[in-house]
């Protein structure tokens, strides 16, 4: 089996504390080699920084999460992202969300972050990994418009037809567990090109069962998922979802 990337995971979450070591193990035994650790605020980048200096497997990444709408912590993580750009593989979890940003003022905030973020990601040559729960049509509008190239939407909640703008862009959509019990992006894979596909976790969260932590060897379900909604075999699959994360991470991965 071709190694495995989990290319969105919140390993710097408190609920891993208590057996972190073992999760990344039952990953390595599961065949996935790299975890992209996203972060929602400067203190999870910080951590993430760390977690990324102790295990070979962790690839971190530093952003501000939607739901928070601070400039000024805006400002302190992309200090903190120039200073450590070199160690950070993306900018990410950034975006927005309508689901739960509602008032047209916190929405305007919400954007001029992403913004921000945006052109950062551009200024230091990082990939972004992007949020946009209820807002996918918004948000590839805004990526399009700013020129971001080097993109990974994950846990995409749009219809086929909004993000085909994006697979025409060169944009990855990263899939996961979930897919097994989501009509949703059970279309979305079968619409969308094996070429712009990833795997992904978004653990703890996101998992095949509702309710149970999940964890990043789970990437396996997505991959079988995956597989069988296009009628591949999983070792094609895997072949090309991991050509796909060298294509975004680029020498990070090695």
């Amino acid at each position: 089996m071709t190694d495995l990337v989990d290319c969105h995971a919140h390993l710097a979450d408190e609920v891993f504390d208590v057996d972190r070591e073992q999760v990344l193990e039952r990953a390595r035994l599961a065949g996935v080699r790299r975890v992209v650790a996203v972060g929602e605020t400067l203190a999870d980048a910080e951590r993430n920084l760390d977690l990324a200096r102790k295990h070979e497997a962790i690839l971190p990444a530093a952003g501000l999460y939607p739901t928070y709408l601070d400039l000024d912590a805006c400002e302190k993580l992309e200090r903190l992202i120039r200073a450590r750009h070199g160690e950070l593989v993306a900018i990410g979890e950034v975006g927005l969300d309508h689901w739960k940003v509602k008032e047209p003022e916190q929405r305007e905030i919400q954007r001029e972050i992403l913004l921000r973020q945006i052109r950062l990601a551009g200024e230091l040559d990082l990939p972004l990994n992007i949020h946009s729960r209820s807002a996918g049509r918004h948000v590839v509008a805004l990526l399009l418009e700013q020129g971001a190239s080097r993109v990974q939407l994950h846990a995409f909640d749009g219809k086929p037809a909004t993000a085909l703008p994006a697979v025409e862009a060169g944009y990855y959509f990263s899939i996961p567990p979930s897919v097994v019990r989501s009509r949703q992006k059970q279309k979305l894979v079968k619409r969308l090109p094996l070429s712009c596909l990833l795997l992904e976790t978004d653990s703890p969260v996101l998992s095949a069962v509702p309710g149970e932590r999940n964890e990043p060897s789970e990437v396996r379900v997505a991959l079988s998922a995956i597989a069988e909604l296009k009628g591949l075999t999983e070792d094609e699959v895997a072949e090309a979802v991991t050509a796909n994360s060298y294509r975004l991470y680029g020498t990070a991965l090695q």
